[in-house]
């Protein structure tokens, strides 16, 4: 069969659109964070903003690209100290203690075994999830606002 430089093109330009179509419009849907502050608790002047929320813990991160391009290391996060478990839901952005430091990765599942709940977290830049279990006890904060 004889394809011809027309032919050709077309199949290449058939093949150039498939794979756009396939990397730019995937679709899915993906769990956002959670709504922790309400639009009351946010007050803006011409001089300032107020975040009306109790206890609040500022973050900042390091060069590991984990979280890129959500956050990175000239990014600065509010977060606030979660009160219980069921108010950590996918898709919110936790920091957790680990023996290295302090580590802030997306909820990616909740789960629970014998030793309770736990939650299976990843850095958005990451190709695989965490390999530790985070535990309610290790939680430090949930990020509710990210200042660039």
């Amino acid at each position: 069969m004889k394809w011809g430089k027309t032919g050709i093109l077309l199949v290449i330009v058939s093949l150039i659109l498939v794979l756009s179509l396939a990397v730019f419009s995937s679709g899915k849907e993906v769990n956002s964070p959670s709504n922790f502050i309400e639009e009351t608790q946010i007050h803006v002047y011409s001089d300032k903003v107020i975040f009306d929320i109790d206890d609040p813990i500022w973050a900042r991160f390091t060069d590991t690209n984990s979280m890129d391009p959500f956050i990175d290391e000239d990014s600065h996060a509010i977060q606030m100290s979660p009160k219980d478990p069921s108010v950590i839901q996918v898709g919110d952005v936790i920091s957790y203690k680990t023996d290295n430091g302090t580590i802030i990765h997306r909820v990616t599942k909740i789960s629970e075994d014998k030793e309770g709940i736990y939650f299976v977290v990843k850095g958005d830049n990451n190709l695989f999830r965490d390999t530790t279990k985070v535990r309610f006890e290790d939680v430090h904060g949930v990020v509710v606002a990210v200042i660039y």
